[in-house]
């Protein structure tokens, strides 16, 4: 089992930042972990995923060169660096993690990804 406890949302004005964190505990053998967002009215979304094996990133577009994210093994914590942020950046970001393999294609899908924190809600107003 993998519990993923996110923090660090919060509410911004346009072009604010904020970092949010995800600490995992259990088993914390993972394949890659990472960052989706829902907002209300829309489909889950995949914004940045991390592969631990190789360290590889990978972004939606949407947040490319705005969002970085990184791990720090020591804590076993995931972390999503949010700049520049935009009102279309609102939404619940949820930590996902996957102690299996997942295959590059399937990067953004969800359901590839069995363990899910309880989110935490980004704001940004203009």
């Amino acid at each position: 089992q993998v519990r993923l406890v996110e923090s660090g949302g919060g509410s911004v004005q346009v072009g604010g930042s904020l970092r949010l964190s995800c600490a995992a505990s259990g088993s914390t053998s993972l394949w890659s972990w990472g960052w989706f967002r829902q907002a209300p009215g829309k489909e889950r979304e995949g914004v940045a995923v991390f592969y631990t094996g190789g360290g590889s990133t990978y972004y939606a577009d949407s947040v490319k060169g705005r969002f970085t994210i990184s791990q720090d093994n020591a804590k076993n914590t995931l972390y999503l660096q949010m700049n520049s942020l935009k009102p279309e950046d609102t939404a619940m970001y949820y930590c996902a993690a996957s102690r299996y393999p997942v295959a590059l294609s399937e990067t953004w899908k969800s359901v590839r990804y069995y363990y899910w924190g309880q989110g935490t809600q980004v704001t940004v107003s203009s």
